[in-house]
């Protein structure tokens, strides 16, 4: 006896527009402009699960792909994790603010002040080491 496992396709038409723009590395601002639309409708249309074809048809035309390929590309949930994660431009500048206020160093002057550290313990090894050698004498 032969199952057949019909899989419905795991495919959202606005996250396709959103990697492909991604990968021309395109910003929502030029590809609105390109389409003669503002760019929070550019990005209303990549959240949209399903967007009609007369629109696919103008994305896929700007993105230079055909449009079934916007239709059928299906989610990957790795990649949706990786690029939910390392795609925000906004949100990767915040994890790497630097703050040159109390932070900034120079790491050969904290090797040369460690040494100096270093130096100093050493002598005063040896200054107690002399006095007890001398005691002892």
């Amino acid at each position: 006896m032969e199952t057949l496992d019909k899989k419905e396709k795991n495919t959202h038409h606005g996250h396709a527009v959103k990697r492909f723009r991604h990968t021309l590395g395109k910003k929502q601002e030029a590809l609105a402009i390109e389409l003669g639309m503002s760019q929070a409708m550019v990005s209303m249309y990549e959240s949209k699960k399903v967007i009609e074809d007369d629109m696919i048809e103008k994305f896929a035309e700007v993105l230079g792909v055909a449009p079934q390929l916007i239709k059928d590309l299906e989610e990957d949930p790795v990649t949706l994790i990786f690029e939910n994660n390392h795609n925000n431009e906004k949100l990767n500048q915040a994890y790497f603010i630097e703050d040159h206020s109390s932070n900034q160093f120079n790491p050969v002057d904290k090797i040369v002040e460690l040494c100096e550290k270093l130096l100093e313990k050493e002598q005063e090894k040896i200054a107690l080491l002399e006095k007890l050698l001398k005691e002892r004498n």
